[in-house]
Formats: C-alpha cells, structure tokens, sequence
C-alpha cells in the first residue's frame, strides 16, 4: 500500500514537473511572437512586402495561440482541446485575411525591397527556429501543445517561403514573387487550420470537463 501510494505521488510530481516545462517554454515563444510580429511588421511597412506583413501577422497570432495554450495547460483535456479549436480558427482566420492581402496587391501593389525582405526575413527565421527548437520535445505531449509546435513549424516554412521571394524578386524586380510566397502562406494556414481543427474538435467532444474542485 505504502509502495503504491509512494508511486502515485511520484507521478504525480513527474506530470507537475512536466507541465511546468511546458509552461516555461510557452512563455518564452511568446514573448518571442510578440517582439518578432512589431519588428516583421514595420519591416513590412517599409519594405512594402506583402509577404513579410502576412508573416508577421501570424507571428501575432502564434503569440495569442501560445497565450491560449498557457490558460489551457493545467485545465485538464478539455480545455486543451478547446484551446487547439479556438487556435484552428485563428489559423483560418489568417489564412482568409492573406488572401485579402493578396488580392489588394494585386491591384495596388508595387514591387518590394528585396534588401529589406532578405534583413527581416532572416531575423523571423532565427527567431522562429528558436522557437521550434524550444517546443520540439512537447510535440506529442497533447493535442494542445501539438498543436502549438504545428503553428511554429509553420513560422519556419512561411521565413523560407519569404526569403525565397526576396532573392526573386532581387533578380527579377517584380513584385509576383512577393505575392506568390503570400498565396503560399496562405495555403499553409489553411491546411494547418484543417489539419488542428480536425485533431482537436474529436478531442474535445470526447473529454470530460475536470471537476471545479479540480480546477482551483
């Protein structure tokens, strides 16, 4: 009995200490999300870069979605897989809002800087793998936290899409690749938005709501 008891509070103690990992590390990415998305932006603005606006743009989001991830944490399964929900919508919403961005420049646009696309794309991308290295061993701990490095991998593939763009559009001094790697982006969000939406709404419908006691 003695034996039993010794072992379940040792798990107990094990899940604690593992949750507090994972809280620590949400907290730093999202001070990171919140300082790359002011810096990407107005590089953005002055590069005239759709591409690097809409990078930015979901580095805010990412921001919000780690914020969501932290509420959720010690809340139990259901709200965690509440929480994967309400960051697949933000996924969407910002795959809608890209498409929005494009299609404005496409009629309004001229072509970005690709100095400026190539010095803030490179600083999002050392941030965000950052990030990614920082999230890589909770990727499978839940549906929350994999949810979460879901949007940072993400971050990675859309800094690689913009770099690409910059070196395009440094040689052909068009703004087509600029929009493409937007539309790109766009098409990342929504897969992804899918892909979390379709994880996380089974899980949520199958978990219990833990007890209020449970919660305080």
């Amino acid at each position: 009995m003695a034996d039993d008891c010794c072992s379940r509070k040792g798990d107990t103690i094990a899940e604690l200490g593992r949750k507090a990992d994972q809280r620590r590390v949400l907290i730093v990415v999202m001070a990171i999300n919140f300082v790359m998305f002011a810096v990407e932006f107005g590089g953005g603005l002055f590069a005239r870069s759709s591409a690097l606006m809409a990078d930015s743009v979901d580095m805010l989001g990412d921001a919000v979605v780690y914020a969501l991830s932290l509420y959720a944490l010690s809340r139990g399964p259901r709200w965690e897989a509440g929480a994967a929900i309400v960051k697949g919508g933000i996924i969407l919403a910002f795959g809608v809002a890209v498409l929005a961005e494009i299609a404005d420049k496409l009629i309004n646009g001229v072509a970005p800087s690709s100095t400026l696309m190539l010095a803030f794309g490179s600083a999002a991308l050392a941030a965000n793998l950052t990030c990614l290295a920082l999230l890589w061993r909770f990727r499978s701990a839940n549906v929350n936290m994999s949810s979460t490095f879901e949007c940072s991998r993400n971050d990675v593939a859309s800094n690689v899409g913009v770099l690409a763009a910059a070196g395009l559009v440094g040689v052909t001094g068009a703004a087509w690749p600029d929009v493409a790697v937007a539309a790109i982006i766009a098409l990342i969000f929504l897969r992804s938005a899918w892909r979390v939406l379709g994880e996380a709404i089974p899980a949520w419908r199958s978990a219990r709501p833990l007890p209020p006691e449970v919660l305080r």
